[in-house]
């Protein structure tokens, strides 16, 4: 069994070709799917994918790469996040690779999120690029680790160091690895990988970016989680079951996802 834990099914050209994307996850033992919110306009869409398939959930967010789009507030995150589908807040963080200059509306919109995240009690899943000591700044001062009583969550798509992933587990959180770990040339990504705990690990996609070896180059889909999983049971020396249940364990106790409903939602994907 495998989680992806994050992807963006809403994106037009996977929306395109659901259907076949749930089929696909099936015939590759891939239960469970979280579809990540990268800005409020797009959302109803999300929650409608959420709504219709047992086996998808949700989050509501604003990813800082959208410069210009409606600016997300506390109490509007707090009441889009009150549905049984929707798990997390984010994608929220900050991303200083694709922008540069004045950055504060970046880290005044992650600091809306972990407060959001704070309010609702829903973990959060953030995105740092080239903003390690910013990232951990904010979310010491916001308290959002578990470690302060704040609702803690995953480091998503991680291509940092290992000081910064003990950073974030001290902290409570979980780090996620996508296809990125797969590519020849992450060697020192794959040390990391090497070295978290299982127990401290998710998996993902990101789809429709970052497709893992052999697929690169290609449109990713959440049956590739799969390929992930593989990489990281090689990196660990052990067998892909056990990566493939432990992180799908880790994926529905960080999002708080009832035993009862992972067995009905298993077998109805």
């Amino acid at each position: 069994m495998f989680v992806d834990s994050h992807c963006h099914i809403n994106f037009p050209e996977l929306y395109a070709r659901l259907p076949e994307l749930l089929r696909t996850m099936a015939q590759n033992q891939v239960t469970h799917a979280l579809c990540a919110g990268v800005h409020l306009p797009e959302f109803p869409r999300i929650r409608e994918i959420a709504e219709r398939y047992p086996n998808i959930y949700a989050s509501v967010g604003v990813h800082p790469n959208y410069r210009k789009t409606v600016e997300p507030d506390v109490k509007t995150l707090v009441k889009l996040a009150d549905h049984p589908k929707v798990v997390a807040i984010g994608e929220a963080g900050l991303d200083y690779y694709r922008h540069q200059g004045d950055l504060d509306w970046q880290r005044q919109r992650f600091r809306i999120q972990i407060r959001a995240a704070k309010e609702c009690g829903k973990p959060l899943i953030i995105h740092a690029r080239q903003a390690r000591e910013d990232a951990l700044r904010i979310m010491r001062e916001e308290g959002a680790g578990l470690d302060k009583g704040g609702p803690g969550g995953v480091m998503h798509c991680f291509t940092d160091t290992l000081e910064m992933a003990e950073a974030a587990m001290d902290m409570g959180f979980y780090i996620s690895f996508s296809g990125v770990v797969t590519y020849k040339a992450t060697r020192e990504l794959q040390e990391v990988a090497r070295q978290i705990p299982l127990e401290r690990m998710l998996i993902e996609t990101d789809a429709p970016y970052l497709s893992p070896e052999p697929n690169r180059g290609k449109d990713n889909e959440p049956a590739n989680v799969r390929l992930v999983a593989k990489r990281i049971a090689e990196l660990k020396k052990i067998p892909i079951n056990r990566v493939g249940k432990q992180t799908s364990d880790n994926f529905f106790e960080l999002f708080k996802i009832a035993r009862a409903t992972q067995a009905v939602q298993s077998a109805q994907a």
